[in-house]
């Protein structure tokens, strides 16, 4: 009782600990890259903080796995080098004992694992699709600011108007500059105002100037007019194309023999199962070399878990190029680690070595 409650309390502590600095670092980078987002027009400004929080919230799963496994890792590790290992073996405690007090522990962890990434997972990215979405379905007219230069949705036109507007549906002192395959235009106007015309959103110039350069002949071309229309986008938005399959519920998924969406399937399931499969590997690799340094074993661990997360990719864009299966797949990475790390504890456990398999063969 005395040994599980000891390793337990001290794999909390590990596990809040690294969990806390893990979630400040993600929380970071996601508000970089939003930001990031925001300043090339993705993301609305106002839309930042929810948008990381939503990311953050889907990347989850992958902070509690990696958090755990450095907790089992990194308290084992400092077992072995304060030799309290040692105290536990001569008590009659084996290396295997230490299974049950761990998977104690980390079975909740699975469990929160297994909801985040099977229920929130896609209900954070299909909020922050909604966002982006919506932002990008407004009209260019709608991105301008009075008084700053703003480009357009698809990156082609840059337009200005002046601080001092009437209203919202008209404007004075108008700049558009429009860039296009074959042709580059500036027009200029004294004001403008807003109509739908059969369904169709225009923006109505009166009293510019239009210049047009062709990309492919020499000259210019400089026109005047009274009044310029432009068409700026629909009177209603159209229907959103079809949500990505990492935004489909896991139920959907499940249901549909897509390999896009086997593929997110077998990601979803795999963030579950390698809860488990990080539990068994970190009592298999936890262990101090005085040679190798303090944090050997702990490096060794983050390369394990950095390999073990780049081989789940390689396989959901395999099933999603339907090269490969999903059941396939789930039964080789994680049903082949999950015997792996079984096997390397049981040789540490029972001190197997190279040595006492070619002893064993040769007296065989």
């Amino acid at each position: 009782m005395l040994f599980d409650s000891s390793i337990r309390k001290e794999l909390a502590r590990s596990f809040g600990a690294t969990l806390v600095v893990l979630i400040t670092v993600v929380m970071t980078m996601m508000l970089i890259r939003t930001l990031g987002q925001a300043s090339r027009g993705s993301v609305a400004p106002s839309d930042v903080m929810l948008v990381m929080g939503f990311t953050v919230l889907g990347q989850l799963p992958t902070i509690l796995s990696l958090s755990l496994f450095i907790a089992v890792v990194g308290t084992l590790s400092r077992m072995y080098r304060d030799s309290e290992m040692v105290i536990w073996f001569s008590a009659g405690r084996g290396l295997m004992s230490l299974l049950a007090p761990l998977l104690r522990f980390s079975w909740p962890v699975m469990l929160a694992v297994a909801a985040l990434s099977l229920a929130v997972w896609p209900w954070a990215n299909r909020q922050v699709q909604e966002l982006k979405e919506q932002y990008e379905q407004r009209s260019d007219v709608d991105r301008i600011a009075p008084g700053e230069f703003q480009e357009s949705s698809n990156g082609t036109r840059v337009f200005f108007i002046d601080k001092d507007s009437p209203d919202a549906n008209a404007a004075n002192n108008i700049f558009i500059a429009t860039t296009e395959p074959h042709r580059e235009t500036v027009t200029s106007a004294r004001s403008a105002r807003l109509e739908v015309r059969n369904g169709e959103r225009l923006a109505l110039l009166s009293d510019g100037q239009r210049l047009e350069t062709l990309l492919d002949k020499p000259g210019l071309r400089i026109s005047e007019f009274e009044e310029y229309g432009t068409r700026i986008g629909s009177a209603a938005p159209g229907d959103r194309e079809e949500a990505a399959a990492k935004t489909r519920d896991t139920h959907e998924l499940a249901q549909s023999p897509l390999p896009a969406y086997r593929a997110e399937l077998g990601w979803r399931l795999g963030l579950a199962f390698a809860v488990l499969n990080f539990t068994v590997l970190g009592l298999a690799l936890a262990v101090v070399n005085p040679r190798a340094g303090r944090s050997g074993s702990l490096v060794f661990a983050l390369f394990a878990f950095v390999v073990y997360y780049n081989l789940m990719t390689v396989g959901q864009s395999w099933i999603a190029a339907g090269r490969l299966g999903l059941p396939s797949f789930m039964l080789a990475l994680h049903g082949g680690t999950l015997l792996l790390g079984l096997l390397l504890l049981a040789a540490r456990h029972n001190h197997w070595s190279p040595r006492m398999l070619r002893r064993g063969r040769s007296a065989a």
